[in-house]
């Protein structure tokens, strides 16, 4: 690990204390729910999706007696609202012929959900069952790449970059740290780099400032 990486870690340890998910949930099932929702959307959309959808159907046994046309009226604010409403009433399905309702902790499995890829998986890992895992969406892939802990053009490569500098006890803490700086510091358009207190080990802000320069 070199000097650089050490110092974003630190400095972000102090940023973020205690960084949470955004995502409101009473159940490791509405959590994954949320999570499913949020791919193209933001959390505070997805929140006021689920606060009404889960005042009754907050179980996959309740929700899987919606039709489909049901569901989607529910979802249609977070978007791709037919794909979401599929997958997450063949996911429900799944949850409750096979695990009795309840989520798995395993990996594979949970990925073996209809609607369910590794970036969720790997949410939910993380949130629910405090097993370190690093869910690489725009934010982190944005933040990690700029600020040069990763160097890659992909999510997958991004994934790996992130896990083989960050120290795995810091994974879920830092995942969940750098979809906030994304989400209001390091915006992918106009990112507020005067203000960032990471920007004396940014690599994009020193490339931008050199250019400037």
């Amino acid at each position: 690990m070199t000097n650089n990486y050490s110092n974003i870690i630190k400095k972000i340890d102090e940023i973020y204390e205690n960084p949470k998910c955004e995502l409101e949930y009473n159940s490791y099932y509405e959590l994954l729910i949320a999570v499913i929702l949020s791919a193209r959307c933001t959390d505070k959309r997805v929140n006021q999706v689920t606060k009404e959808l889960f005042k009754e159907y907050n179980t996959p046994q309740k929700l899987i007696t919606l039709s489909q046309d049901e569901l989607e009226n529910f979802i249609r604010p977070c978007g791709f609202f037919h794909n979401k409403a599929t997958n997450i009433l063949k996911c429900s399905k799944e949850l409750v012929e096979k695990y009795n309702g309840e989520l798995p902790k395993d990996k594979n499995l949970l990925k073996s959900l209809a609607g369910v890829g590794e970036k969720t998986a790997n949410v939910v890992l993380a949130t629910a069952f405090n097993e370190p895992a690093i869910a690489v969406d725009t934010h982190v892939f944005r933040v990690s790449n700029r600020l040069g802990l990763a160097s890659s053009k992909d999510v997958k490569g991004t994934q790996a970059d992130l896990e083989k500098n960050l120290p795995k006890d810091k994974w879920i803490k830092f995942h969940f740290a750098l979809v906030l700086h994304g989400r209001y510091v390091c915006k992918s358009q106009n990112p507020n780099c005067l203000n960032c207190k990471l920007n004396n080990l940014c690599k994009y802000y020193q490339e931008k400032s050199n250019l400037k320069g």
